[in-house]
């Protein structure tokens, strides 16, 4: 009896958390689109439809799990919800064109996210049949390389997308969840023995558990490299199976040999493909080059400046000035027009999720697929955040990844709502 009373009122508090969160999240949406309308001189009706659809996404998919997945975490929903909300209308400031297709893909992200979290056999199909995923991800992988394209038509342009009739799909953003499902399986299945052999400096290197597993992820990447010249992908596989195979086994040294690893593959690259040379050469100095090689990343430092403290506002600034603005430098035009406050409130709603994440590893840990899966989701949405936000702050070269749920692009937000559907289920999961 008390325990069915203490789990109602734990239900009752998450519901209400949940709740207000989203309702601050609809306000700051109506808000901005309210904002925006009056920048461009038009009436709020033009823009009630967006409203309207995040409305339905948020307080559907919030019923819907207190329904059938009522142990959830009560702040992993309502900040994607708030992420991809504030998406959708800088799509809508930036690149009108494009905001009615990444609405749409926003409803089909929030459907997948539901269908992940509810179905109750999702984790145990990715553990049991992580060889048939992963053969299916490499599939997909070669088939980019042999019959994929560029939605931008630019000749020479890296070509990473299928076109499946409808729209493009990238294949490398469901390789991601696959490998990162492959890897937590089988470090699972292989844990006593990596606890072992870690234990064992001199068996560690002799042991295939070790190296065998960081040479064909090290030659995976590189293939992604070579053929596709997506470094940020390469590097985003790497790091994520670098971290997990730490936690797997405690020992330090794989981390120096991963960092090893990748210096090397970028010497090697920065040696070979030209467009790795110049995104390392504008890294290091930009400014001779300002209005031409340098253009973009010189105009998303200038988006900084602007932006100040507070921002210009929504509608009044000028990040159109930096080119593919909607895509690969979303941080750089939220920086322009809602200030270091808002790049502020941005990384922080995303490191929340990464720390709900992980905190659902740590209550999982018993459970050794559960806690590397939790991980390594949670390592994908860091990692990638940092790669991009660093890269458009001239502090790391760029890499060419998305901002996770703001930056436009339907696979990537669909793969993003995917990895948010497996934290749900698993942050519900009896421990």
């Amino acid at each position: 009896m008390i325990s069915a009373v203490h789990f109602d009122t734990e239900a009752s508090s998450r519901t209400m958390t949940e709740r207000v969160l989203l309702l601050l999240a609809g306000m700051f949406i109506l808000v901005s689109l309210v904002a925006l309308s009056v920048a461009r001189g038009e009436p709020f009706s033009d823009n009630w439809s967006a409203f309207f659809v995040w409305i339905v996404c948020a307080v559907g998919g919030s019923l819907i799990m207190q329904r059938w997945l009522p142990r959830h975490d009560p702040l992993l929903f309502p900040l994607t919800m708030f992420l991809s909300g504030w998406g959708v209308i800088m799509i809508d400031r930036l690149a009108p064109v494009f905001a009615d297709r990444q609405m749409l893909w926003l409803v089909v992200s929030v459907v997948s996210l539901l269908a992940v979290a509810i179905f109750p056999y999702g984790l145990r199909w990715l553990r049991t049949y992580r060889y048939l995923l992963l053969v299916g991800g490499l599939a997909l992988l070669v088939s980019t390389i042999v019959f994929g394209s560029n939605p931008s038509g630019q000749i020479g342009a890296p070509r990473l997308w299928l076109n499946i009739g409808i729209g493009f799909f990238q294949p490398s953003e469901a390789l991601k969840i696959i490998l990162v499902a492959f890897l937590a399986s089988y470090l699972a299945e292989q844990y006593p023995a990596l606890r072992a052999v870690g234990t064992d400096h001199a068996r560690m290197w002799l042991s295939p558990r070790i190296y065998g597993p960081v040479l064909l992820m090290w030659g995976l990447c590189v293939v992604v490299l070579v053929w596709q010249r997506d470094l940020g992908t390469a590097i985003l596989f790497f790091i994520v199976f670098i971290t997990l195979l730490y936690i797997a086994s405690g020992y330090t040294w794989i981390l120096i040999t991963g960092a090893a690893l990748v210096a090397l593959a970028g010497i090697i690259a920065y040696n070979q493909f030209s467009v790795v040379q110049l995104r390392v050469d504008i890294w290091f100095n930009p400014w001779p080059e300002a209005d031409g090689r340098a253009f973009q990343i010189v105009q998303s430092l200038l988006a900084f400046a602007a932006g100040g403290v507070f921002g210009q506002g929504i509608g009044q600034g000028s990040p159109g000035y930096i080119p593919v603005v909607h895509s690969d430098f979303m941080f750089a035009a939220v920086a322009e027009e809602f200030g270091q406050l808002g790049s502020v409130v941005v990384i922080a709603s995303i490191a929340m999720i990464v720390v709900r994440g992980l905190h659902t590893a740590i209550r999982q840990q018993r459970r050794a697929f559960n806690a590397l899966l939790a991980v390594g989701l949670s390592m994908l949405i860091a990692t990638q955040s940092l790669l991009i936000m660093g890269g458009v702050l001239k502090l790391m070269p760029l890499t060419g990844v998305t901002l996770p749920f703001l930056s436009y692009g339907g696979s990537s937000l669909l793969m993003s709502f995917v990895m948010i559907g497996l934290l749900l289920r698993l942050s519900a999961e009896e421990l």
